[in-house]
């Protein structure tokens, strides 16, 4: 049975897990990305091609993506929520990147669905959805998300 307490320790590992992840974005640390991530993992991304499978993947689409960034950027989160139990959560926020004001990436509100699995006693991120809303009247992107 789990208890209060054992639930409030592991929601608390997985914020620091998305802390930890988001810092690593911002110094473009490949190893340390990829280091929460299940090798079975499943993203569902922004940009094509839209879904990666599997560890290795997933670490080309950072290394290949990360370069478009600029040097020096942080992330702004809003509204995270996580659900977990003894062995699995689910979270989801929003976030933007902030930084250089006229660089692209830092333009748009994005969606952030994460679920994970304790796999011999860590937490791993086995899928992550990104997502930007859209308009259905134009079908074009929504990028400044007023949450």
């Amino acid at each position: 049975m789990t208890t209060a307490s054992t639930i409030t320790n592991h929601e608390a590992e997985i914020r620091q897990l998305i802390a930890n992840q988001q810092r690593a974005i911002c110094t473009k640390d490949v190893d340390q990305i990829m280091s929460r991530y299940a090798d079975e993992v499943i993203l569902f991304d922004v940009k094509p091609p839209f879904q990666t499978k599997g560890k290795d993947a997933v670490r080309q689409v950072w290394e290949d993506c990360l370069p478009y960034f600029p040097d020096t950027f942080e992330m702004e989160t809003r509204d995270l929520t996580v659900t977990v139990n003894d062995d699995l959560a689910t979270a989801h926020w929003l976030f933007r990147f902030k930084g250089e004001q006229d660089h692209p990436a830092m333009k748009m509100w994005m969606r952030v669905t994460a679920v994970c699995q304790k796999h011999q006693g860590d937490w791993q991120i086995t899928h992550e959805h990104v997502s930007v809303p859209f308009d259905p009247e134009t079908a074009q992107a929504v990028f400044t998300l007023n949450p």
